[in-house]
């Protein structure tokens, strides 16, 4: 199993923002053609099917990300020079989501010749998934088969997250006149953002999710006004709204914008909440096993997703996006051994 830390060592020094993955897709493609795996790749995206893919059975694909965020304010070492530190091992994308990815892929390769599994395997390297852009996995979904259940490679602590939350950003903007701030003149779109900006805050979505819990409405961002002597004529604030399964991103959008006078406009309403119920077979799998069961908060590739979906994998979510990331290599051994243990007792 050490050739899959390795592999890791290799992605963490190589730098992999989002839409520059090109480098690190091709690290995973040179250790694809050492394991003897066959591969189809699109721009930055790597795809195996397991060698005796039957068109006749069911479809499970494995999916985590190359590409990572640029580093944050704080390191205290090179994000990109790999270091271990007896278990520890240092280094950007590491958790976020090196271990999840090489552990997915660990998993694949064991089951790649096996031709009495009852389902199929494929394995997808994607990228973008850090700006949810779409020339990642929404550019291989429609070049595979018809996909019967996914797990997607985050870090969970290898709990199982049977759901998550859509993500709807929405541009809003107040509009008002401009004047000079000595007289009464214009009408000062700052204020009227600032009454809006209240309702929001105070409104909550009345249905709550047993999993997921209730909407999540946050005013993030606000910006107005060009002088100090100038009654602003717009304003413009920004709402990050974190949906649960009742409410599609379409439908939420249009509730905020029955709800406020300001303008509002979606930046995209296709990351909608996913997961699978507790009845599903891996989900029933992970509760023999013990292992928690939850809703996540977070949106991945799950997002874009139409068949049925979960979010496991090695490592921590509190420690992706932080200054000196990090994951233990046994998170990731462990990893790999869990995910071949249920896969084998997997049965769609």
């Amino acid at each position: 199993m050490n050739r899959y830390i390795d592999l890791l060592i290799k992605l963490i020094a190589t730098p992999s923002f989002s839409k520059e993955e090109a480098n690190a897709a091709e690290i995973m493609r040179s250790f694809l053609d050492k394991e003897g795996v066959l591969y189809q790749t699109k721009e930055n995206n790597t795809w195996a099917l397991c060698k005796y893919f039957d068109k006749h059975k069911p479809t499970v694909l494995l999916n985590s990300h190359i590409d990572t965020v640029r580093p944050a304010k704080g390191y205290t070492k090179d994000p990109f020079a790999p270091i271990e530190d007896g278990d520890i091992l240092y280094g950007l994308g590491s958790n976020d989501a090196g271990g999840p990815l090489v552990a997915l892929l660990a998993a694949f390769v064991h089951f790649y010749e096996r031709e009495d599994l009852p389902f199929n395997l494929i394995y997808a390297a994607t990228a973008e998934e850090e700006i949810s852009g779409r020339r990642g996995l929404e550019i291989v979904l429609p070049e595979i088969a018809p996909i019967r259940f996914a797990i997607v490679g985050e870090p969970t602590r290898m709990e199982l997250a049977i759901a998550e939350k859509g993500l709807l950003v929405l541009d809003c903007y107040a509009h008002g006149r401009s004047g000079h701030a000595a007289r009464e003149e214009g009408e000062n779109a700052l204020y009227k953002a600032i009454k809006d900006i209240q309702i929001l805050q105070n409104y909550e979505f009345e249905k709550v999710s047993n999993v997921l819990g209730k909407v999540k409405m946050s005013v993030t961002q606000i910006e107005a006004g060009t002088q100090h002597n100038v009654v602003p004529d717009i304003c413009h604030f920004v709402a990050d709204v974190r949906t649960n399964e009742f409410y599609s991103n379409k439908e939420a959008a249009r509730i905020v914008s029955e709800l406020i006078e300001s303008e509002v406009k979606p930046r995209s309403v296709r990351l909608n909440s996913s997961g699978i119920s507790e009845e599903h077979p891996f989900a029933q799998i992970a509760k023999r096993r013990g292992i928690r069961i939850y809703g996540s908060p977070t949106t991945s590739d799950q997002a874009i997703m139409s068949n049925p979906s979960v979010k496991m994998g090695p490592g921590d979510s509190a420690r992706s996006h932080t200054a000196d990331e990090y994951i233990y290599k046994s998170e990731i051994l462990k990893g790999i051994q869990q995910y071949i243990d249920m896969l084998e007792e997997l049965k769609l």
